[in-house]
């Protein structure tokens, strides 16, 4: 008996959208999920609001100072005040798969509360069990995002309830 993978897709119109994204994807983390471990992949093209989302998200969780896209170190770990341990990967620059080993990705597996992941579709393999799974794509204008969700776990398909509840089941955001 195969499950089906449910789906949505939103539209975000401006840059605030991707802020209120980046802040629905946080309330699920902190109000529903407190003691899971997440793991959120963000796909797309180069320019389609992958580390906007991801510093929008990171900050709505209580990340201070700078936030940095880990395009270069492919890690960028985070501590909350309260303790509660985030990562964010860019797999952008990654040459091998074998470098996940390399960077300690195994290793921290279950140590982080949420591990979020751009350009997860160089490594499909290890990211295909993602609980939520964001594909991003460029709109009609420059200010226009499309964002595909898909949820393959349970805890995903909570984590997407959540953000449409929020939306009012609105394609747009």
């Amino acid at each position: 008996m195969g499950s089906t993978v449910r789906e949505v897709a939103w539209r975000l119109g401006s840059e605030a959208a991707t802020q209120a994204l980046g802040q629905r994807l946080a309330a699920f983390v902190r109000e529903r999920a407190a003691d899971q471990r997440l793991l959120l992949t963000l796909s797309g093209p180069l320019g389609a609001g992958k580390s906007a989302l991801a510093r929008a998200l990171l900050r709505a969780l209580g990340v201070q100072g700078t936030i940095r896209s880990p395009t270069y170190t492919l890690v960028e770990p985070y501590r909350l005040e309260d303790g509660t341990a985030l990562r964010h990967l860019d797999l952008y620059r990654l040459a091998d798969p074998e470098e996940l080993e390399f960077i300690g990705y195994f290793d921290d597996a279950g140590q982080s509360q949420l591990t979020l992941v751009e350009w997860a579709e160089r490594v499909p393999a290890v990211f295909e069990g993602a609980d939520l799974q964001l594909g991003l794509s460029h709109g009609a204008n420059a200010a226009e995002r499309w964002v595909q969700a898909a949820a393959p776990s349970r805890l995903g398909e909570a984590w997407l309830a959540w953000v449409e509840r929020g939306a009012g089941g609105s394609t747009s955001l």
